[in-house]
Order: structure tokens, then sequence, then C-alpha cells
């Protein structure tokens, strides 16, 4: 897709020539972080060789987050989708930490969606009480629009992908 695109920009915009993109001390905060160790969750931890595509990749994830607010990363089971997203947000935070002004410090609340039943996820109306109670998802939302510190809040869905409740999200 990148040289399709960068043939339509330069017939586009003859001459115009795009600067390299300067990600600062990102990058090597990214490196440091595979080295030391991602965190992906408790006792989870894993020491990873920052190879070049790799690092690519985490950077792409990071443009993506720049300008989106919803993303999905898909791929096969082992190739990389959860230590990359904790890589990247250790990066920030770690970048953050240093002084950079730039880039926040991240925290991440992750789920499986596929462990518990919809009405635990999103939250059930009890119809004998007629009470409402919230569900996983709502509470994880509510603390995180409590919490008025500027880092980023990242909501993980960490697991397989389902129609029904990729649908349930799109209506929420």
């Amino acid at each position: 897709d990148l040289p399709l695109f960068d043939g339509i920009t330069s017939d586009l915009f003859p001459g115009v020539v795009l600067p390299e993109a300067d990600y600062g001390e990102l990058i090597p905060a990214i490196e440091a972080v595979c080295e030391q160790g991602v965190t992906v969750g408790p006792g989870r931890v894993f020491q990873l060789e920052p190879k070049p595509k790799f690092i690519r990749k985490i950077i792409e994830l990071y443009e993506m987050v720049c300008v989106r607010h919803g993303l999905c990363v898909v791929g096969q089971t082992g190739s990389g989708k959860s230590v990359g997203t904790h890589a990247l947000a250790e990066a920030m935070t770690m970048c953050h930490e240093k002084g950079s002004e730039t880039l926040n410090k991240t925290v991440i609340f992750t789920m499986n969606p596929k462990s518990i039943l919809s009405g635990q996820l999103y939250g059930n109306f009890d119809d004998n009480t007629h009470e409402w109670s919230d569900g996983i998802l709502a509470v994880i939302y509510r603390n995180a629009a409590k919490d008025t510190a500027p880092h980023r809040k990242w909501v993980l869905f960490d697991g397989p992908v389902d129609a029904v409740w990729i649908e349930n999200m799109n209506t929420v």
C-alpha cells in the first residue's frame, strides 16, 4: 500500500518530498523496554529482541494511536499483538517519566471479552428487582473517565474477535 500511496501523492504533488519522521526518544525507549522485558500481566514478563521489523510495527501502532480514538490489532496467536501494544505503552511511559513533553504515561485496562458473559461485560437489567448492574466495561470506562490525569488510558480487549461482541461494541 505504501508504494501505491507514494505514487499517488507524487502525482498530486510533484517535486514535494516528505521528510523522514522523527520519533525522538521513542525508538530508544522501545528498544530498552524490549530488552528489560515487557509486562503483559501479573507474572507475565517477556524479554524481546528489538528487531527492526518489530520496532517498525510498534511505530506503526503509535502512528495509528496518534490519529485514531480506537483501533483493532489483529493477527495470528503468538504474533506479538499483546506484547507490541504493551511495549508501546511502557515505552511511552518511560519517555514521560524521563521528562518528555510529547509522550504521556499510558495505562492499559486489559480484559478478555470472551471469558465472560455479555451481561457481565456490558451490564444487565434484572427483571425481578428492576435494577441495572454495570458490567466490567462500564466500570472500567467510568474509572478511566474519573481519572483527570493527562495520561493515556487504553481499554484493551485481548482475546479472539467475536462478531457478536464486536457488533454490541459498535452499538455502545
